[in-house]
């Protein structure tokens, strides 16, 4: 049990830790808000009392901390370098690479995803909300800010990553969780790729995701739904919850006319314009793949319902 006082405590930490790495202009304050986020949020993970939840919490500190540790090594290299801890003066190409993976460890982007799923699976459906929404604030807004710095191949490479990854690893799940997780690993591809090109784009990405995200988990703790087969189960008693879940994984696939494919649309049109058609192509193609474990969960839902 988490006292009252404990809970206020926790929520304000989590929000001025992300607040203060957001509206920081140098590393070392960027990287005192992203620790005090993480310290904050592993007593929300680590409650419920089983071996799950203290597991969850246990993956979720060690790759933290390894991300911040890369983060402190980059920032540092590079203001040994130029003399400078500007956030924007991240100039030397070691400690962009190494931010960089740093910055994709934290949101959980392939390659370094391993811990996504498992942690998701390993805790309840409001705290697999809270990481996989909130958390991704901080350091997608980082990247954001370095993103002019970094080369292109890498954010591009790590995008298509993530799609690949993100698609095939959602389509054997039964999990809800992690078939969730997978989503957000491959949506995160979406945003890492074409952050490399118009980081604007990348931001309206990321922001369309979580908007389209944050209900469907809150559907799913209200129906308390946490496999496939609770979904065929659960239209009997909410059938406008169901459908909305159904409706809303079909946008979050990117399928047009609803909304999850304006920002896939804008991406496509952003990558054929630089000449990147090649990268266009295999975008669209990964994106089938993930458009298979949606149109499961929809397929499911649309069966079953009357």
């Amino acid at each position: 049990y988490i006292t009252p006082t404990a809970i206020t405590i926790i929520t304000l930490s989590i929000i001025m830790g992300t607040i203060l790495t957001m509206s920081s202009s140098n590393w070392l304050m960027a990287w005192i808000g992203l620790e005090l986020n993480m310290l904050a949020i592993l007593p929300i993970i680590s409650k419920p009392k089983t071996t799950r939840a203290s597991e969850a919490t246990i993956k979720y500190f060690l790759t933290q901390a390894i991300a911040s540790a890369m983060m402190l090594l980059s920032s540092t290299t590079n203001a040994w370098q130029t003399g400078n801890w500007d956030i924007l003066e991240l100039k030397n190409k070691f400690s962009t690479t190494i931010m960089a993976l740093s910055l994709m460890m934290k949101m959980g982007a392939a390659p370094v995803h391993f811990w996504l799923p498992e942690v998701l699976q390993g805790t309840t459906l409001q705290t697999a909300l809270l990481i996989t929404t909130w958390q991704k604030l901080a350091p997608v807004t980082l990247m954001y800010m370095i993103s002019n710095n970094i080369q292109p191949a890498l954010l591009m490479s790590a995008g298509v990553l993530s799609m690949v990854v993100g698609g095939l690893g959602g389509i054997n799940q039964t999990q809800l969780r992690k078939t969730m997780a997978y989503s957000s690993i491959n949506n995160l591809g979406w945003t890492i790729m074409i952050m490399a090109l118009s980081p604007n784009l990348a931001i309206m990405n990321i922001t369309i995701y979580i908007i389209m995200t944050t209900p469907v988990f809150l559907m799913m703790k209200n129906t308390s739904m946490k496999t496939l087969q609770n979904l065929t189960t659960t239209w009997t008693t909410s059938t406008a919850t169901t459908l909305s879940i159904a409706l809303l994984m079909l946008s979050t696939s990117g399928l047009p006319p609803f909304t999850g494919f304006m920002p896939k649309m804008l991406a496509l049109n952003e990558l054929i314009t630089q000449k990147l058609t090649t990268l266009a192509t295999l975008a669209i193609m990964t994106s089938l793949i993930s458009l298979l474990f949606y149109l499961r969960v929809a397929y499911l839902i649309m069966m079953l319902t009357p």
